[in-house]
């Protein structure tokens, strides 16, 4: 366990940051706070009807299954581990990551649809492997490797046993549904669902994804109008220990800025993926021929996902005071310290909303997680085809990563934590390189969009 520790703080290093942080800052400034200015016509942008392009599934398809992917138990459990991890100023650099990775995830989306290529049976593939290839040259292909390779480990890890293990949780403790056998049936949905490959997941995605998204939020909404009084000192919080360390209270060992810093980010990144290459995995499968148009639309989801999703969740739990193992450092509530991940956020929206709050959590938690593993699944699919050059191996990998969430379900939580946000940093890496070696294709393909006038360029 120490060894992950190790491994995970030196990945998620100072450097790892900088790059990350840097990237997101290099192409906000260079686009000119285009997350900003076009942040209403991405959404407008993402319910229109797509165009005829190259791909399998419509835009607003390919947003709901990254969406997806994205919307999973890191907003429920991601964000009670990094308040319990890293204090509530963690949530103020998530935010921070988030606004800035909204311009990373247009770049990488943009990139995909530039270098979008075929697969053996004429489908559209994309990702950072193959912007990095086709952009960059053959000089660059051991970075499209590692990308591909990380990509692939990673989905066995954030995208799966992570999600298994915060859906058995919640449920074991909810509903006493024995960890195993909860296992066995996750695996078998699972295998069932991602058979049908990506159209399958994205019409099952189209489905699922509004109405567990407005759920969740809805009973959020809820508890916060209940709690209103605290939401202000709840953003005090968050805005005081941002700047400022985390004294030591009772059972809360204390948070430094840097750890506060260090673990927002990676939560901010394990939540929205900006900056992971996942949204240019599957943006080129999306029936569009205007790079900048699908940028646009990907970066919508680091926006739901970041500034509300994690948002409500945080809320949830500072205003509640069951971020703090002590008991609640500003509101004097108690509760169990050795709940953690989402049977914690569980454990806050029953003390104020009773049985609804708890069932409403164990619902979201399922959904949310299993939409996320089946999504993964394509992302996993993706780097395995771009590995192997075939597709030969794909209902190999679907048995092993149906069994792998069988795994996840009956593991202990930490290491499966750790070693995702491992694999996250790993894949992060090749990808930011790739980027920035291709921003200027970015900058100009957006330059030409806009002077033409939001029309088509050729």
């Amino acid at each position: 366990m120490e060894v992950l520790r190790l491994i995970s703080a030196w990945v998620w290093g100072i450097p790892s940051m900088m790059l990350l942080v840097g990237t997101g800052v290099y192409f906000t400034i260079r686009l000119r706070g285009l997350q900003f200015r076009r942040l209403k016509q991405a959404f407008q942008l993402s319910v229109q009807k797509s165009g005829q392009g190259e791909g399998e599934i419509s835009s607003f398809q390919m947003l709901m299954t990254s969406l997806a992917a994205t919307i999973g138990n890191g907003n429920i459990a991601g964000i009670a581990v990094a308040l319990t991890m890293g204090g509530p100023g963690a949530v103020f650099w998530m935010w921070v990551i988030g606004l800035i990775g909204m311009a990373t995830k247009y770049a990488e989306s943009l990139l995909a649809i530039l270098f979008r290529s075929r697969n053996e049976r004429g489908e559209a593939v994309s990702g950072p492997m193959y912007y990095i290839e086709k952009g960059l040259g053959p000089k660059f292909k051991l970075l499209a490797i590692l990308f591909a390779v990380f990509g692939l480990i990673a989905s066995f890890g954030v995208g799966n046993t992570v999600q298994a293990n915060a859906m058995a949780t919640v449920l074991e403790q909810s509903f006493h549904v024995p960890l195993l056998v909860f296992g066995i049936l996750l695996a078998i949905a699972v295998y069932v669902s991602i058979r049908g490959g990506l159209e399958r997941v994205s019409a099952i995605s189209t489905i699922f994804v509004p109405i567990m998204s407005l759920l969740y939020i809805g009973a959020a909404c809820v508890l916060l109008v209940l709690k209103a009084d605290q939401i202000l000192p709840a953003f005090g919080l968050i805005f005081e220990y941002a700047f400022q360390p985390l004294a030591p209270a009772g059972a809360f060992t204390g948070v430094s800025i840097m750890m506060a810093m260090q673990v927002g980010v990676a939560r901010g990144i394990f939540t929205n993926e900006a900056g992971l290459g996942t949204a240019a995995l599957i943006a080129g499968s999306a029936k569009s021929e205007r790079p900048v148009e699908q940028g646009l639309i990907s970066m919508t989801s680091t926006f739901i996902v970041t500034l509300i999703v994690c948002t409500m969740t945080a809320l949830v739990l500072l205003t509640t005071g069951f971020w703090d193992p002590s008991g609640g450092l500003h509101s004097g509530m108690t509760h169990d310290a050795n709940l953690s991940g989402a049977a914690l956020t569980a454990t806050a929206f029953a003390s104020v909303l009773g049985s609804f709050g708890e069932w409403t959590v164990a619902f979201s938690v399922f959904f949310f997680g299993y939409s996320t593993i089946i999504g993964w699944y394509v992302y996993g699919e993706k780097c395995l085809e771009y590995l192997s050059g075939t597709t030969r191996f794909n209902e190999g990998y679907r048995v092993f990563f149906a069994l792998a969430a069988c795994y996840g379900a009956v593991a202990q939580l930490e290491p499966l934590w750790l070693v995702a946000d491992i694999a996250n940093g790993l894949m992060m890496i090749p990808n930011l390189i790739g980027m920035l070696f291709l921003s200027h294709l970015v900058i100009e393909q957006t330059r030409d969009y806009e002077r033409a006038g939001h029309k088509r360029v050729a």
